[in-house]
């Protein structure tokens, strides 16, 4: 597994193969369990909590059907969001950020096998980074090795081969940088409009100020011209 992980060849050829054989095979079974029965929100998190081997965070929202062919490297953040039909083959490790929404048949692939044909056997894996608040429209795929950046949003139907910066719409296959937004979070926002509201506050009193010294230069020119 460390060997996955860390994105060396892996043989399905070699002899320790069979424990990573024996962990897939349990993982099935508890995936088949998962999504042959009607679950509310808390027996699909049950579920997915057995199927990492991990504590998930009460927030979760799964969707069930879900699959995953290894489920022992994947980490989910606060208030993520799948839905149902997604894919995630995880032996590269998939972590996914807090507030994501992932769309339905979403896939996640950190696997691929080499490409000459006596390589076919061996599979390499690299891991896929998803930030904060990214949406992954329906149908889209995420390849191995791609990291996707803060507030990204995928297009739906799309091939991600490479890195997709934050605050950035991708689509296409292979997908590409299509649109590029200044997010600006609450906090953010309030000290923006905060600071606008002093500025203008204070050119106010400024302009006053101003006004008020015109008109006694003014007042001060009537009286030195004889008019009251």
């Amino acid at each position: 597994m460390e060997r996955d992980r860390s994105g060396k060849p892996v043989s399905i050829d070699e002899p320790d193969y069979r424990i990573i054989k024996n962990i897939i095979s349990d993982t099935r079974r508890l995936v088949q369990e998962m999504n042959t029965q009607a679950l509310d929100c808390d027996g699909a998190r049950e579920y997915f909590a057995r199927i990492t081997e991990t504590d998930i965070n009460p927030t979760l929202s799964l969707s069930t059907p879900f699959y995953t062919d290894f489920g022992k490297n994947i980490r989910i953040g606060k208030n993520v969001f799948i839905n149902l039909g997604c894919t995630f083959m995880d032996r590269g490790g998939i972590t996914i950020g807090d507030n994501a929404f992932i769309a339905p048949h979403v896939s996640l692939i950190t696997e691929n096998h080499g490409l000459a044909t006596d390589k076919r056997r061996t599979l390499v894996s690299k891991p896929i980074v998803i930030g904060d608040n990214v949406w992954i429209g329906a149908n889209a795929t995420v390849l191995q090795g791609v990291t996707i950046g803060d507030n990204a949003v995928i297009g739906a139907g799309s091939v991600v081969t490479k890195d997709v910066p934050e605050n950035s719409v991708a689509a296409g296959n292979p997908a590409k940088i299509i649109k590029v937004f200044e997010e600006v979070n609450r906090n953010e926002k309030n000290e923006i409009i905060f600071r606008a509201c002093g500025r203008a506050l204070f050119y106010g009193r400024a302009f006053i100020r101003l006004l008020r010294q015109n008109n006694e230069r003014n007042d001060k020119q009537r009286q030195r011209n004889g008019f009251a």
